[in-house]
C-alpha cells in the first residue's frame, strides 16, 4: 500500500496513458529548465528553502489544484531542485539552492540538465557529433524509451533546456557541456576514474587574442570538452565529425586562408586505402 506521500506525488505526474500516448520508460519533464528555475526561485520568494504548495502557488500566480501547477513542480522535481513531501510541503534540494545563488547559476544549470535520465542519455550517445535531424531524434529518443505520442514535446522541450543550460553554445546542433567558472560543479572525489573535469586549466601560451598568458577560447575549451577520454572507444566517423568541428572553430577564432584544408576519412579496400 502506497504511502500519502507518494500518492500525493503520482498526482503531480502527468498521465500520459489518460493521454492516449504510448507510456515512456525513461525519466524526462513535460516543462523546460526555465520553468523549473522558476518553481525555485517562487518557493525561495515564498518561504527560502521550504513552502507549502498553496504559498507556491500564490507566488507563481497559479491554481494549487490545476494541471499546469502540478506539472511545473513535477519538472522542477524531475531536473531535481525539490521535492514534494507528504501534506504539500515543498522543500529546495542542494541544487535547487545552488540554483538560486547567481555565483553558483550556471554550474547548478548544467547539473540540472544532466539529472534528468533522458538528456544524460542523449548526451552520451551523441557526444562528439552532430545531434540527428528532428524525425532522426524523434526516432533516437523512442528508441531510449521515449513514448512515441510525445516525443515531440519531449524533443522540444529538451532542446529548449539543453539552450537554457548552456549546451548549445558552442554549435546549435551539438550537446556540448560548458565550461563552468568558480565552484566546481560537484565535490573533486579523488576516487573516480573517468577524468571528466568542470574547467579546463590555462596553458601558457594559449589564450584568447594570443596574449600569451589568458585562458583558452571558450571554443577551443568546449572542443577539448567533447574529446572521450584516453583508452575509450573513438570510431573514424567519429574522428572526422571532430576534426571537421575543430576546422569550423579555428576558422572562425584564427586569420588566415584556410580555404585548401578539407577533412576527409579514409577505408581500407582489398589491401588499398582510399579517401572517402
Amino acid at each position: 500500500m502506497e504511502s500519502a506521500s507518494e500518492a500525493e506525488v503520482k498526482q503531480l505526474q502527468p498521465d500520459s496513458a489518460a493521454a492516449g500516448n504510448d507510456r515512456s520508460t525513461v525519466e524526462f519533464p513535460y516543462t523546460d529548465l526555465d520553468s523549473a528555475v522558476d518553481v525555485v526561485k517562487g518557493v525561495h520568494g515564498a518561504g527560502g528553502n521550504a513552502c507549502d504548495s498553496d504559498q507556491l502557488a500564490a507566488e507563481l500566480g497559479l491554481e494549487a489544484k490545476g494541471g499546469g501547477f502540478r506539472q511545473r513542480i513535477n519538472g522542477a522535481k524531475t531536473f531535481g531542485l525539490l521535492t514534494y513531501e507528504r501534506g504539500g510541503r515543498i522543500t529546495l534540494t542542494d541544487l535547487g539552492r545552488q540554483m538560486v545563488d547567481s555565483v553558483s547559476e550556471r554550474a547548478a544549470r548544467v547539473q540540472a540538465f544532466f539529472a534528468v535520465e533522458l538528456y544524460q542519455k542523449v548526451h552520451d550517445q551523441f557526444k562528439g557529433g552532430p545531434l540527428p535531424p528532428q524525425a532522426g531524434l524523434d526516432r533516437a529518443l523512442v528508441a531510449i524509451g521515449v513514448g512515441a505520442g510525445v516525443k515531440e514535446k519531449a524533443r522540444q522541450v529538451m532542446m529548449r533546456s539543453a539552450k537554457q543550460a548552456g549546451f548549445l553554445e558552442y554549435a546549435p546542433d551539438r550537446l556540448v557541456k560548458p565550461s563552468v567558472k568558480g565552484e566546481p560543479l560537484k565535490p573533486k572525489d579523488n576516487s573516480e576514474a573517468d577524468g571528466d573535469v568542470d574547467e579546463i586549466p590555462a596553458r601558457k601560451g594559449v589564450g584568447g587574442g594570443g596574449s600569451g598568458g589568458g585562458r583558452e577560447h571558450p571554443l577551443i575549451q568546449g572542443l577539448l570538452m567533447t574529446l572521450p577520454q584516453p583508452g575509450s572507444s573513438w570510431t573514424a566517423q567519429e574522428r572526422v565529425n571532430w576534426l571537421t568541428m575543430a576546422n569550423s572553430i579555428f576558422t572562425m577564432i584564427y586569420k588566415g586562408d584556410a580555404a585548401g584544408i578539407t577533412i576527409t576519412g579514409a577505408t581500407k579496400i582489398e589491401g588499398a586505402t582510399s579517401a572517402t
